[in-house]
C-alpha cells in the first residue's frame, strides 16, 4: 500500500500563494511519478498535474498552468505543489498520489485507489 501524507493547506486570500507538501509513508516516493489532485466542494476529484519520477517532466491542466508548479526533492522523499495567484475556484481538498506516467489532458491517472487524508485549501477574502 502506497501511503502518502499531504500538508500545507490553509486559508489564503485571492492572489495569494501556498505550498503543499506530499510525503511518502513507508515507500520511496522517487520510484514513482506523482500527481496532484483537487476535489472542489460538491465536485469529483480531478487531476491538476503530475511530475515524473526524476522530476524532469511536469504536466498541468489548463486551469492551473502558469500559476501552479510541481517539484520534488527525492532526497527528502517529498513532492511539492507551489500555488500562486490563487483564485476562489482553487478552493478544495488537495491530494497527491502515485500515478501512471501517461498524460491525459495535463494530468496523469492514479496508480491505485489509495488516497491520503488530503489537505484543505480555502481561497477567500
Amino acid at each position: 500500500q502506497l501511503q502518502v501524507v499531504e500538508s500545507g493547506g490553509g486559508l489564503v486570500q485571492p492572489g495569494g500563494s501556498l505550498r503543499l507538501s506530499c510525503v511518502g509513508s513507508g515507500f520511496a516516493l522517487d520510484d514513482y511519478a506523482i500527481g496532484w489532485f483537487r476535489q472542489a466542494p460538491g465536485s469529483q476529484r480531478e487531476g491538476i498535474g503530475c511530475i515524473s519520477s526524476s522530476g524532469g517532466t511536469t504536466e498541468y491542466v489548463d486551469s492551473v498552468q502558469g500559476r501552479f508548479t510541481i517539484s520534488r526533492d527525492n532526497a527528502k522523499n517529498t513532492v511539492y505543489l507551489q500555488m500562486s495567484r490563487l483564485k476562489s475556484e482553487d478552493t478544495g481538498d488537495y491530494y497527491c498520489a502515485p500515478v501512471i506516467p501517461r498524460t491525459q489532458g495535463g494530468s496523469c491517472p492514479p496508480l491505485g485507489d489509495d488516497w491520503g487524508q488530503g489537505t484543505q485549501v480555502t481561497v477567500s477574502s
